[in-house]
């Protein structure tokens, strides 16, 4: 009878953000380490459910496929559902048949926390201080202080006209 291979990770508290997946051995790059599960469901009912929700919650397990599918990983969801966000990732999500996979892109350290860069959109009507909701607590040298992406640009300076 064979034994299983110890698991590629754990969840536990983060300095982060409340929960993360921690290294349990050493991850090798390229290594498909877990699929983003949950509920499949259309954009319109993902509306649905969180439409009730606060605007200054940025909590969410809701990943999008495409125009068509969202991963609700609220329900029915996995441990990458734990996975933070960070600007100097060590993983990053990959689509392959409609369906998403965590993979490391660097060799990863037993210990060391899972993150991959959100990236989330940004859209019209959020509000002024939406990068303040998805502010970014990674700690990477150069983070760009949201989850949000494109990174605000900074707003262009009056000149005074004389």
């Amino acid at each position: 009878m064979s034994n299983p291979r110890k698991p590629f990770f754990r969840v536990r508290r983060s300095r982060v953000h409340g929960l993360g997946v921690f290294a349990t051995r050493r991850i090798r790059k390229g290594t498909r380490v877990v699929e983003y599960l949950g509920e499949r469901i259309s954009h319109r009912e993902a509306d649905r459910r969180y439409a009730t929700k606060s605007t200054h919650d940025n909590h969410t397990f809701l990943y999008i496929v495409d125009r068509g599918v969202v991963i609700d990983a609220g329900i029915n969801g996995n441990d990458a559902r734990f996975i933070n966000h960070g600007c100097d990732p060590n993983c990053e999500s990959v689509t392959e048949d409609r369906r998403i996979y965590i993979e490391a892109i660097q060799t990863i350290q037993p210990g060391e926390e899972l993150k991959y860069d959100y990236s989330i959109g940004r859209d019209k009507d959020d509000p002024a201080n939406i990068d303040e909701i998805f502010a970014c607590r990674c700690g990477a040298g150069d983070c760009r202080g949201t989850m949000l992406w494109p990174a605000k640009r900074p707003q262009p300076r009056s000149r005074k006209r004389r």
